[in-house]
């Protein structure tokens, strides 16, 4: 039968199939061999070894459609990054860094921003200024109200969707809204896997719907900006793009250079200029890192 790896530590592999609900499997040693190691997200093969223990043996990796190196899963076809609108107040170099990684890495990415109910007035357009241009789906949610969880749902459904966003912006209650209750046993990965020696933090997929899971990103407070050039860094801003062709010099950085249209837009508010300042910061951290 066929499944996908929700989880895997200490070389067992935990696989969500249709047939037999949640099976916990070790890959079969021609995998090391091979050079290959399965990851959360790979769709697999596998053999039932014990119905009623629920054990089976991947025999299998079916062919990946992308791999993520941070956090290191295969086969996601979409990320959300979720902020608070307040309390606390979004931190948007975090925010911009995570954008900018999933796009460099090919990943379409949406922001949801969570507690609506507690913004302060103008606060909700504020923010949809600011990533307006950028392209990137924004949501706004309250967990706490129950609302935009409809809109969620549907940019969910049927896709796999790294989910990240730091502590305290209700990213588990928005969660805990999205799963219904016949998959709240595998959602909760199950009492087998929370044993002992399982306890440690790694990636996991939540399957939330029919083919729909959440994989929950550990470790976004240290994101970093990847190995690239730095003329890659301007790509990983969409907004960008439309005001390039006016700018004096090709290849231009949009940083000292003179007669750049994208700092030129950014004066006339056609680019957020919050998202410009983290973008120069992020370009500093790469012509630092070129030094050493």
């Amino acid at each position: 039968m066929q499944g996908k790896i929700i989880k895997g530590i200490a070389g067992f592999y935990y696989v969500y199939t249709k047939e037999s609900g949640l099976l916990e499997c070790k890959a079969r040693g021609a995998f090391r061999k091979e050079g290959l190691k399965p990851l959360v997200g790979d769709y697999v093969c596998v053999e039932l070894l014990d119905a009623g223990e629920k054990t089976g043996s991947i025999t299998e990796i079916l062919p990946r459609n992308n791999v993520l190196i941070r956090p290191a899963v295969a086969n996601v076809d979409q990320a959300l990054v979720i902020f608070a609108a307040a309390r606390p107040k979004p931190n948007f170099h975090l925010l911009d860094r995570f954008l900018m990684t999933m796009t460099y890495q090919g990943i379409s990415t949406a922001i949801c921003f969570n507690k609506t109910d507690a913004a302060p007035c103008g606060e909700i357009e504020t923010l949809q200024k600011a990533y307006l241009a950028s392209g990137y789906p924004i949501l706004f949610t309250s967990a706490k109200r129950k609302e935009g969880v409809a809109k969620l749902n549907e940019l969910l459904r049927g896709k796999t969707t790294a989910v990240a966003g730091p502590s305290g912006v209700g990213k588990s209650s928005l969660v805990n809204l999205l799963q219904k209750d016949t998959y709240m046993e595998t959602g909760s990965i199950s009492e087998k896997i929370q044993r002992g020696k399982h306890t440690t933090r790694h990636s996991q997929l939540i399957p939330v719907d029919e083919n729909t899971f959440i994989l929950d990103t550990p470790g976004f407070s240290s994101l970093y900006v990847p190995e690239m050039e730095e003329g890659e860094l301007k790509g990983c801003f969409p907004e960008f793009a439309p005001f390039e062709d006016r700018c004096r010099f090709q290849g231009c950085l949009h940083y000292k250079e003179p007669d750049c249209g994208v700092k030129q837009a950014v004066e006339q508010g056609k680019i957020s200029d919050r998202r410009y300042e983290n973008y120069l910061l992020m370009l500093e951290e790469l012509k630092e890192r070129k030094k050493y």
